[in-house]
Protein backbone atom coordinates (compact mmCIF):
# COMPACT_ATOMS: atom_id res chain seq x y z
CA UNK A 1 0.00 0.00 0.00
CA UNK A 2 1.53 3.19 -1.05
CA UNK A 3 1.87 6.01 1.35
CA UNK A 4 0.14 8.71 0.70
CA UNK A 5 1.85 12.09 0.09
CA UNK A 6 -0.69 14.52 2.33
CA UNK A 7 -1.63 13.42 5.37
CA UNK A 8 -3.57 15.81 7.87
CA UNK A 9 -4.45 13.80 10.65
CA UNK A 10 -2.19 11.63 12.61
CA UNK A 11 -2.19 9.41 15.71
CA UNK A 12 1.30 9.36 17.89
CA UNK A 13 1.82 7.52 21.27
CA UNK A 14 5.35 9.66 22.72
CA UNK A 15 7.15 8.30 25.59
CA UNK A 16 9.46 10.47 27.51
CA UNK A 17 12.90 8.93 29.04
CA UNK A 18 13.17 7.85 32.50
CA UNK A 19 14.92 9.39 34.91
CA UNK A 20 18.17 7.45 36.11
CA UNK A 21 18.33 6.21 39.86
CA UNK A 22 20.75 8.26 42.12
CA UNK A 23 24.02 5.63 43.70
CA UNK A 24 24.65 5.20 46.88
CA UNK A 25 28.40 4.86 47.05
CA UNK A 26 31.07 5.25 50.03
CA UNK A 27 33.92 7.13 49.39
CA UNK A 28 37.44 4.49 50.02
CA UNK A 29 40.98 5.30 49.79
CA UNK A 30 43.98 3.97 52.17
CA UNK A 31 43.37 4.73 55.54
CA UNK A 32 39.66 5.88 55.03
CA UNK A 33 37.97 2.95 54.73
CA UNK A 34 34.50 5.16 55.35
CA UNK A 35 35.69 8.85 53.69
CA UNK A 36 31.73 9.64 53.47
CA UNK A 37 29.24 9.56 50.73
CA UNK A 38 29.96 10.34 47.41
CA UNK A 39 27.03 8.56 45.32
CA UNK A 40 26.38 11.22 42.55
CA UNK A 41 22.72 11.89 40.90
CA UNK A 42 21.02 10.57 38.14
CA UNK A 43 20.54 12.30 34.91
CA UNK A 44 17.16 13.23 33.99
CA UNK A 45 15.52 11.48 30.90
CA UNK A 46 14.46 12.71 27.87
CA UNK A 47 11.05 14.85 26.74
CA UNK A 48 9.19 14.85 23.88
CA UNK A 49 8.99 18.00 21.80
CA UNK A 50 6.71 19.53 18.61
CA UNK A 51 8.53 21.84 17.08
CA UNK A 52 6.76 24.20 14.35
CA UNK A 53 8.76 23.39 10.99
CA UNK A 54 8.29 26.41 8.34
CA UNK A 55 8.99 24.11 5.20
CA UNK A 56 6.62 20.87 6.02
CA UNK A 57 3.10 21.02 4.76
CA UNK A 58 2.47 17.57 5.80
CA UNK A 59 2.05 14.83 8.63
CA UNK A 60 3.02 11.94 6.67
CA UNK A 61 6.28 11.48 8.93
CA UNK A 62 3.81 10.22 11.58
CA UNK A 63 1.81 7.94 9.08
CA UNK A 64 3.32 4.66 9.87
CA UNK A 65 6.00 5.38 12.47
CA UNK A 66 3.04 6.26 15.28
CA UNK A 67 5.95 5.53 18.38
CA UNK A 68 8.30 8.02 19.18
CA UNK A 69 10.34 7.43 22.25
CA UNK A 70 12.84 9.40 23.96
CA UNK A 71 16.00 8.26 26.02
CA UNK A 72 16.36 7.67 29.43
CA UNK A 73 18.81 9.39 31.90
CA UNK A 74 21.94 7.69 33.03
CA UNK A 75 22.71 6.44 36.41
CA UNK A 76 24.50 8.10 39.22
CA UNK A 77 28.16 7.28 40.08
CA UNK A 78 30.29 6.87 42.60
CA UNK A 79 32.99 9.59 42.39
CA UNK A 80 30.43 12.47 43.04
CA UNK A 81 29.83 11.74 39.36
CA UNK A 82 26.46 12.47 37.76
CA UNK A 83 24.58 10.61 35.58
CA UNK A 84 23.96 12.14 31.94
CA UNK A 85 20.58 13.44 30.93
CA UNK A 86 18.43 11.65 28.15
CA UNK A 87 18.78 13.49 24.77
CA UNK A 88 15.32 15.00 23.57
CA UNK A 89 13.21 13.89 20.54
CA UNK A 90 12.17 16.76 18.66
CA UNK A 91 9.24 15.97 15.65
CA UNK A 92 8.84 18.50 13.47
CA UNK A 93 5.37 19.41 12.03
CA UNK A 94 3.87 21.95 10.07
CA UNK A 95 2.45 25.16 11.33
CA UNK A 96 -1.37 25.05 12.23
CA UNK A 97 -1.11 21.61 13.72
CA UNK A 98 -3.66 21.33 16.99
CA UNK A 99 -2.37 18.80 19.13
CA UNK A 100 -5.02 17.04 21.81
CA UNK A 101 -4.73 14.30 24.46
CA UNK A 102 -6.43 11.40 22.86
CA UNK A 103 -7.67 10.03 26.18
CA UNK A 104 -9.05 13.03 27.71
CA UNK A 105 -9.67 15.15 24.47
CA UNK A 106 -7.61 18.42 26.05
CA UNK A 107 -6.25 20.78 23.88
CA UNK A 108 -2.53 20.46 24.88
CA UNK A 109 -1.58 22.97 22.01
CA UNK A 110 -2.52 24.90 18.95
CA UNK A 111 0.76 25.25 16.71
CA UNK A 112 -0.42 28.17 14.93
CA UNK A 113 -0.28 30.56 18.08
CA UNK A 114 3.24 28.84 19.61
CA UNK A 115 6.47 27.26 17.72
CA UNK A 116 6.93 23.96 20.21
CA UNK A 117 5.86 22.23 22.90
CA UNK A 118 6.84 19.84 25.46
CA UNK A 119 4.20 17.20 24.83
CA UNK A 120 5.89 14.35 26.94
CA UNK A 121 8.06 15.59 29.96
CA UNK A 122 11.06 13.51 31.18
CA UNK A 123 11.55 11.45 34.40
CA UNK A 124 13.69 13.34 36.77
CA UNK A 125 16.85 11.72 37.68
CA UNK A 126 16.98 10.09 41.75
CA UNK A 127 19.28 11.62 43.82
CA UNK A 128 22.28 10.00 45.15
CA UNK A 129 23.49 9.91 48.91
CA UNK A 130 25.96 12.42 48.66
CA UNK A 131 22.86 15.15 48.04
CA UNK A 132 21.30 13.41 50.61
CA UNK A 133 23.69 13.89 53.37
CA UNK A 134 23.10 16.73 56.14
CA UNK A 135 24.21 17.24 59.36
CA UNK A 136 21.98 14.85 61.21
CA UNK A 137 22.16 12.17 58.02
CA UNK A 138 26.08 12.35 57.58
CA UNK A 139 26.32 8.80 55.47
CA UNK A 140 23.27 7.66 53.87
CA UNK A 141 23.21 4.43 52.79
CA UNK A 142 20.54 4.65 50.20
CA UNK A 143 20.04 6.71 47.13
CA UNK A 144 16.75 7.95 45.55
CA UNK A 145 14.81 6.02 42.36
CA UNK A 146 14.72 8.17 38.95
CA UNK A 147 10.80 9.01 37.92
CA UNK A 148 9.16 7.59 34.95
CA UNK A 149 8.74 9.75 31.66
CA UNK A 150 5.33 10.53 31.19
CA UNK A 151 3.82 8.49 28.16
CA UNK A 152 0.35 9.56 26.51
CA UNK A 153 -1.67 9.44 23.42
CA UNK A 154 -1.67 12.49 21.13
CA UNK A 155 -3.81 13.28 17.69
CA UNK A 156 -2.22 15.49 15.74
CA UNK A 157 -4.77 17.22 13.58
CA UNK A 158 -3.18 19.86 10.82
CA UNK A 159 -5.04 23.15 9.73
CA UNK A 160 -4.06 24.62 6.81
CA UNK A 161 -2.42 28.19 7.28
CA UNK A 162 -3.55 30.49 4.39
CA UNK A 163 -4.64 33.85 4.25
CA UNK A 164 -7.30 33.24 1.57
CA UNK A 165 -9.84 29.85 0.90
CA UNK A 166 -11.29 29.03 -2.20
CA UNK A 167 -14.27 26.83 -1.65
CA UNK A 168 -16.88 25.36 -4.39
CA UNK A 169 -18.22 22.82 -5.42
CA UNK A 170 -16.41 19.84 -7.37
CA UNK A 171 -14.99 21.29 -10.72
CA UNK A 172 -15.80 24.52 -10.07
CA UNK A 173 -12.43 25.87 -11.14
CA UNK A 174 -10.32 25.75 -7.90
CA UNK A 175 -7.75 24.52 -8.73
CA UNK A 176 -7.21 26.01 -12.27
CA UNK A 177 -7.68 29.63 -10.59
CA UNK A 178 -4.87 28.75 -7.68
CA UNK A 179 -2.52 27.72 -10.58
CA UNK A 180 -3.66 30.65 -12.73
CA UNK A 181 -2.78 33.13 -10.04
CA UNK A 182 0.42 31.54 -8.11
CA UNK A 183 3.10 28.97 -9.44
CA UNK A 184 1.43 26.10 -7.70
CA UNK A 185 0.84 22.77 -10.38
CA UNK A 186 -2.18 20.82 -8.70
CA UNK A 187 -3.99 18.47 -10.37
CA UNK A 188 -6.66 19.09 -12.98
CA UNK A 189 -9.08 17.64 -14.85
CA UNK A 190 -12.30 17.22 -16.49
CA UNK A 191 -13.94 15.25 -13.56
CA UNK A 192 -15.15 15.69 -10.03
CA UNK A 193 -12.68 15.56 -6.67
CA UNK A 194 -10.00 15.93 -8.91
CA UNK A 195 -8.07 17.50 -6.00
CA UNK A 196 -8.04 15.10 -3.04
CA UNK A 197 -5.59 17.22 -0.95
CA UNK A 198 -5.65 20.79 -0.10
CA UNK A 199 -3.07 22.76 -2.19
CA UNK A 200 -1.34 26.47 -1.47
CA UNK A 201 -0.01 28.79 -3.81
CA UNK A 202 1.93 31.95 -2.74
CA UNK A 203 0.25 34.90 -4.70
CA UNK A 204 2.26 38.81 -4.95
CA UNK A 205 -0.28 41.55 -5.44
CA UNK A 206 1.42 45.14 -5.75
CA UNK A 207 3.42 44.65 -2.22
CA UNK A 208 1.50 42.10 -0.73
CA UNK A 209 2.08 38.70 -0.57
CA UNK A 210 -0.50 36.09 0.73
CA UNK A 211 -1.30 32.27 0.50
CA UNK A 212 -3.96 31.32 -0.82
CA UNK A 213 -5.84 27.52 -0.29
CA UNK A 214 -7.53 25.14 -2.61
CA UNK A 215 -9.68 23.14 -0.82
CA UNK A 216 -11.06 20.03 -2.49
CA UNK A 217 -14.66 20.24 -3.33
CA UNK A 218 -18.02 20.41 -1.13
CA UNK A 219 -20.98 18.93 -1.72
CA UNK A 220 -24.51 19.36 0.31
CA UNK A 221 -24.15 17.62 3.34
CA UNK A 222 -20.36 17.68 3.42
CA UNK A 223 -20.68 19.41 6.67
CA UNK A 224 -22.17 16.13 7.71
CA UNK A 225 -19.97 13.97 6.35
CA UNK A 226 -20.88 13.69 2.75
CA UNK A 227 -18.10 13.58 0.30
CA UNK A 228 -14.52 15.70 0.92
CA UNK A 229 -16.03 18.32 2.50
CA UNK A 230 -16.14 16.96 6.19
CA UNK A 231 -11.97 15.72 6.05
CA UNK A 232 -11.02 19.46 4.81
CA UNK A 233 -13.72 22.10 5.78
CA UNK A 234 -11.37 22.58 9.27
CA UNK A 235 -8.35 23.82 6.13
CA UNK A 236 -10.91 27.26 5.99
CA UNK A 237 -10.44 27.60 9.94
CA UNK A 238 -7.67 29.92 9.67
CA UNK A 239 -8.14 31.43 6.36
CA UNK A 240 -8.68 35.82 6.81
CA UNK A 241 -10.89 35.46 3.60
CA UNK A 242 -13.08 32.83 1.74
CA UNK A 243 -13.90 32.97 -1.90
CA UNK A 244 -16.71 31.59 -3.92
CA UNK A 245 -15.55 29.96 -6.87
CA UNK A 246 -18.54 29.09 -8.78
CA UNK A 247 -19.43 27.17 -12.03
CA UNK A 248 -21.04 29.31 -14.43
CA UNK A 249 -21.32 26.67 -17.23
CA UNK A 250 -22.10 23.47 -15.46
CA UNK A 251 -23.67 20.95 -17.58
CA UNK A 252 -25.62 19.38 -14.04
CA UNK A 253 -29.02 19.31 -14.00
CA UNK A 254 -30.74 22.13 -11.34
CA UNK A 255 -27.63 23.39 -10.49
CA UNK A 256 -27.43 27.65 -10.82
CA UNK A 257 -24.91 29.87 -9.43
CA UNK A 258 -27.24 31.63 -6.47
CA UNK A 259 -28.58 28.12 -5.66
CA UNK A 260 -24.66 26.74 -5.56
CA UNK A 261 -23.83 29.89 -3.46
CA UNK A 262 -26.16 28.81 -0.67
CA UNK A 263 -25.85 25.71 -0.36
CA UNK A 264 -21.81 26.36 0.37
CA UNK A 265 -22.71 29.05 2.73
CA UNK A 266 -24.81 26.51 4.60
CA UNK A 267 -22.58 23.89 5.15
CA UNK A 268 -20.22 26.86 6.51
CA UNK A 269 -22.79 27.88 8.78
CA UNK A 270 -23.68 24.25 9.86
CA UNK A 271 -19.45 24.16 10.26
CA UNK A 272 -19.65 26.92 12.17
CA UNK A 273 -17.00 29.82 13.17
CA UNK A 274 -16.77 31.60 9.89
CA UNK A 275 -19.31 33.70 9.68
CA UNK A 276 -16.99 37.00 10.54
CA UNK A 277 -14.48 36.47 6.97
CA UNK A 278 -15.20 38.69 4.45
CA UNK A 279 -16.40 36.04 1.04
CA UNK A 280 -15.81 37.12 -2.23
CA UNK A 281 -17.68 36.02 -5.32
CA UNK A 282 -15.78 34.32 -8.47
CA UNK A 283 -17.88 33.31 -11.53
CA UNK A 284 -15.83 31.44 -13.18
CA UNK A 285 -15.48 30.08 -16.93
CA UNK A 286 -17.00 33.27 -18.46
CA UNK A 287 -15.09 32.29 -21.49
CA UNK A 288 -18.11 30.32 -22.46
CA UNK A 289 -20.88 32.22 -24.02
CA UNK A 290 -23.62 30.64 -21.87
CA UNK A 291 -21.80 31.42 -19.00
CA UNK A 292 -21.02 34.59 -19.52
CA UNK A 293 -24.88 35.37 -20.04
CA UNK A 294 -25.55 33.63 -16.78
CA UNK A 295 -22.90 35.44 -15.23
CA UNK A 296 -23.89 39.07 -15.73
CA UNK A 297 -27.78 37.61 -15.04
CA UNK A 298 -26.79 36.53 -11.29
CA UNK A 299 -24.40 39.03 -11.12
CA UNK A 300 -26.74 42.10 -9.61
CA UNK A 301 -28.76 39.60 -7.31
CA UNK A 302 -25.21 38.94 -5.24
CA UNK A 303 -24.29 42.05 -5.30
CA UNK A 304 -27.45 43.23 -3.55
CA UNK A 305 -26.19 40.94 -0.82
CA UNK A 306 -23.36 42.70 -0.44
CA UNK A 307 -21.01 40.71 -2.10
CA UNK A 308 -18.02 41.75 -4.07
CA UNK A 309 -18.24 39.70 -7.88
CA UNK A 310 -16.15 39.21 -10.06
CA UNK A 311 -16.60 37.08 -13.59
CA UNK A 312 -13.56 35.33 -13.94
CA UNK A 313 -12.33 33.27 -16.53
CA UNK A 314 -8.91 30.85 -15.63
CA UNK A 315 -8.33 30.02 -19.30
CA UNK A 316 -8.01 33.37 -21.06
CA UNK A 317 -6.92 35.24 -17.43
CA UNK A 318 -9.86 37.53 -17.89
CA UNK A 319 -11.07 39.19 -14.37
CA UNK A 320 -8.43 37.54 -12.29
CA UNK A 321 -6.31 40.57 -11.86
CA UNK A 322 -9.41 42.36 -10.34
CA UNK A 323 -9.82 39.38 -8.00
CA UNK A 324 -6.03 39.32 -6.79
CA UNK A 325 -6.09 42.69 -5.54
CA UNK A 326 -9.00 42.46 -4.38
CA UNK A 327 -7.69 39.48 -1.98
CA UNK A 328 -4.51 41.32 -1.25
CA UNK A 329 -6.99 44.58 -0.02
CA UNK A 330 -8.94 42.57 2.89
CA UNK A 331 -5.70 40.50 3.78
CA UNK A 332 -3.96 43.41 4.16
CA UNK A 333 -6.86 45.10 5.91
CA UNK A 334 -7.07 42.34 8.46
CA UNK A 335 -3.74 41.87 8.86
CA UNK A 336 -3.84 45.54 10.08
CA UNK A 337 -6.45 45.19 12.52
CA UNK A 338 -4.69 42.53 13.80
CA UNK A 339 -1.65 44.36 14.24
CA UNK A 340 -3.54 47.48 15.74
CA UNK A 341 -5.07 45.10 18.29
CA UNK A 342 -3.68 45.05 21.34
CA UNK A 343 -1.76 41.74 22.08
CA UNK A 344 -2.85 40.39 25.68
CA UNK A 345 0.18 40.51 28.25
CA UNK A 346 1.42 37.19 29.09
CA UNK A 347 1.00 37.30 33.00
CA UNK A 348 2.96 34.39 34.78
CA UNK A 349 1.27 33.96 38.61
CA UNK A 350 3.77 31.12 40.09
CA UNK A 351 1.42 29.31 42.13
CA UNK A 352 1.57 29.82 46.10
CA UNK A 353 3.84 27.46 47.85
CA UNK A 354 1.67 24.57 49.63
CA UNK A 355 1.95 25.67 53.55
CA UNK A 356 -1.27 24.03 54.46
CA UNK A 357 -1.67 20.32 54.64
CA UNK A 358 -5.31 20.38 52.40
CA UNK A 359 -2.79 22.02 49.54
CA UNK A 360 0.13 18.96 49.90
CA UNK A 361 -1.92 16.04 50.02
CA UNK A 362 -5.52 14.82 50.36
CA UNK A 363 -6.60 11.51 52.85
CA UNK A 364 -10.21 10.05 52.06
CA UNK A 365 -12.00 6.26 53.58
CA UNK A 366 -12.73 4.16 51.30
CA UNK A 367 -14.00 0.63 51.10
CA UNK A 368 -11.79 -2.31 49.86
CA UNK A 369 -14.28 -4.40 48.36
CA UNK A 370 -13.77 -7.15 51.42
CA UNK A 371 -16.41 -5.26 54.18
CA UNK A 372 -12.97 -3.44 55.28
CA UNK A 373 -11.43 -0.06 54.24
CA UNK A 374 -8.50 1.68 53.67
CA UNK A 375 -7.00 5.65 54.30
CA UNK A 376 -6.21 6.57 50.27
CA UNK A 377 -3.68 9.32 50.28
CA UNK A 378 -3.39 11.47 47.29
CA UNK A 379 -0.93 14.46 46.22
CA UNK A 380 1.95 15.41 44.08
CA UNK A 381 4.55 15.13 46.96
CA UNK A 382 3.38 11.98 48.45
CA UNK A 383 3.21 9.97 44.98
CA UNK A 384 6.32 11.54 43.69
CA UNK A 385 8.39 10.30 46.73
CA UNK A 386 6.97 7.02 47.08
CA UNK A 387 8.27 6.29 43.54
CA UNK A 388 11.78 7.42 44.23
CA UNK A 389 11.77 5.18 47.03
CA UNK A 390 13.53 1.61 46.93
CA UNK A 391 11.67 -0.58 49.06
CA UNK A 392 14.26 -3.57 49.34
CA UNK A 393 16.51 -0.61 51.54
CA UNK A 394 15.17 -0.30 54.79
CA UNK A 395 16.84 2.54 55.73
CA UNK A 396 15.08 4.34 52.38
CA UNK A 397 12.04 3.05 53.86
CA UNK A 398 12.43 4.89 57.15
CA UNK A 399 13.46 8.14 54.62
CA UNK A 400 10.13 7.77 53.24
CA UNK A 401 8.30 7.86 56.64
CA UNK A 402 10.53 10.77 57.43
CA UNK A 403 9.18 12.79 54.89
CA UNK A 404 5.61 12.07 54.69
CA UNK A 405 5.70 12.47 58.46
CA UNK A 406 7.11 15.69 58.34
CA UNK A 407 4.46 17.08 55.91
CA UNK A 408 1.49 15.68 58.66
CA UNK A 409 0.26 12.90 56.90
CA UNK A 410 0.55 11.01 60.35
CA UNK A 411 -1.21 13.48 62.43
CA UNK A 412 -3.75 14.23 59.37
CA UNK A 413 -4.31 10.18 60.09
CA UNK A 414 -4.78 9.90 63.83
CA UNK A 415 -7.05 13.06 63.57
CA UNK A 416 -9.73 11.67 61.13
CA UNK A 417 -9.61 8.71 63.32
CA UNK A 418 -7.51 6.24 62.15
CA UNK A 419 -6.33 3.11 64.16
CA UNK A 420 -3.14 1.03 64.53
CA UNK A 421 -2.81 -1.73 61.97
CA UNK A 422 -5.74 0.47 59.22
CA UNK A 423 -4.17 -0.05 55.31
CA UNK A 424 -2.80 3.08 54.33
CA UNK A 425 -2.59 3.39 50.36
CA UNK A 426 -0.80 6.19 48.70
CA UNK A 427 -0.41 6.83 44.70
CA UNK A 428 -3.00 6.56 41.68
CA UNK A 429 -5.28 4.00 39.60
CA UNK A 430 -5.17 0.51 41.00
CA UNK A 431 -1.65 -0.29 42.06
CA UNK A 432 -1.04 2.26 44.84
CA UNK A 433 1.92 1.22 47.29
CA UNK A 434 -0.19 0.08 50.54
CA UNK A 435 1.13 0.04 54.15
CA UNK A 436 0.11 -0.41 57.67
CA UNK A 437 -0.84 2.41 60.11
CA UNK A 438 1.61 2.26 62.55
CA UNK A 439 2.23 5.56 64.35
CA UNK A 440 4.47 7.12 66.51
CA UNK A 441 7.17 4.41 65.32
CA UNK A 442 10.63 4.95 65.52
CA UNK A 443 11.57 4.67 61.63
CA UNK A 444 15.06 4.33 59.93
CA UNK A 445 17.29 1.87 58.77
CA UNK A 446 18.53 -0.63 61.35
CA UNK A 447 22.05 0.41 60.74
CA UNK A 448 21.00 3.69 62.17
CA UNK A 449 20.94 4.95 66.04
CA UNK A 450 18.85 7.41 66.90
CA UNK A 451 17.15 8.96 63.84
CA UNK A 452 19.78 10.59 61.47
CA UNK A 453 22.54 8.80 62.83
CA UNK A 454 24.98 6.87 61.67
CA UNK A 455 26.30 4.03 64.09
CA UNK A 456 29.12 3.16 61.26
CA UNK A 457 30.82 6.42 62.06
CA UNK A 458 31.61 5.38 65.43
CA UNK A 459 33.05 1.83 65.39
CA UNK A 460 36.99 1.48 66.35
CA UNK A 461 37.99 -0.55 63.43
CA UNK A 462 40.24 -3.99 65.17
CA UNK A 463 43.54 -2.27 63.64
CA UNK A 464 42.66 0.65 65.40
CA UNK A 465 42.22 -1.11 68.70
CA UNK A 466 45.44 -3.33 68.24
CA UNK A 467 47.07 -0.31 67.83
CA UNK A 468 45.89 1.66 70.66
CA UNK A 469 46.47 -1.51 72.98
CA UNK A 470 50.07 -1.58 72.03
CA UNK A 471 50.59 2.17 72.51
CA UNK A 472 49.76 1.48 76.24
CA UNK A 473 51.83 -1.25 76.58
CA UNK A 474 54.29 0.72 75.87
CA UNK A 475 53.64 4.01 78.14
CA UNK A 476 52.99 1.84 80.85
CA UNK A 477 56.34 -0.19 80.59
CA UNK A 478 58.47 3.07 79.68
CA UNK A 479 56.49 4.67 83.11
CA UNK A 480 57.54 1.62 85.36
CA UNK A 481 61.26 2.48 84.09
CA UNK A 482 61.09 5.78 84.50
CA UNK A 483 60.01 6.43 87.68
CA UNK A 484 59.40 9.84 89.17
CA UNK A 485 62.43 10.63 87.82
CA UNK A 486 62.05 12.71 84.48
CA UNK A 487 66.27 12.56 84.08
CA UNK A 488 66.49 8.99 84.46
CA UNK A 489 67.81 7.22 80.67
CA UNK A 490 64.52 5.04 80.74
CA UNK A 491 66.00 3.13 77.64
CA UNK A 492 69.65 2.46 79.44
CA UNK A 493 67.25 1.34 82.19
CA UNK A 494 65.41 -0.85 80.19
CA UNK A 495 68.92 -2.25 78.72
CA UNK A 496 70.27 -3.45 82.24
CA UNK A 497 66.55 -4.70 83.39
CA UNK A 498 67.12 -7.03 79.95
CA UNK A 499 70.76 -8.24 80.75
CA UNK A 500 69.67 -9.00 84.54
CA UNK A 501 66.82 -10.96 83.31
CA UNK A 502 68.42 -12.97 80.57
CA UNK A 503 71.37 -13.63 83.06
CA UNK A 504 68.81 -15.27 85.62
CA UNK A 505 67.83 -17.27 82.73
CA UNK A 506 71.28 -18.77 82.10
CA UNK A 507 71.87 -19.20 85.54
CA UNK A 508 69.31 -21.46 85.96
CA UNK A 509 69.92 -23.17 82.89
CA UNK A 510 73.32 -24.10 84.40
CA UNK A 511 71.99 -25.37 87.26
Amino acid sequence: MAIPTFVDHARLTVSAGNGGHGCASVHREKFKPLGGPDGGNGGNGGSVILRVDQGLTTLVDYHRQSQRKASNGQPGMGGNRNGANGDDVVLAVPPGTVITDHDTGELIADLGEVDEVVVAVGGRGGLGNAALASNTRKAPGFALLGEEGEQRVIDLELKVLADVGLVGFPSAGKSSLIAAISAAKPKIADYPFTTLVPNLGVVVAGETTFTVADVPGLIEGASEGRGLGHDFLRHIERCQAIVHVIDCATWEPGREPVGDLDIIERELANYGGLADRPRLVALNKIDVPDARDLAEIVRPDLTARGLQVFPISTKTGEGLTELVYAMAQIVAERRAQQDAAPRPRTIIRPEPLADDRAAQFTIKRQGDGQGGHVWRVRGTKPERWVRQTDFTNPEAVGYLADRLNRIGIEDELLALGAQPGDAVAIGAGDNPVVFDFAPQVETGGELLGRRGEDARLDDVRPSVQRRRQLDAEYHAARQQQMGDDRDVDWREQHRRALVEELAHDFEDEDE
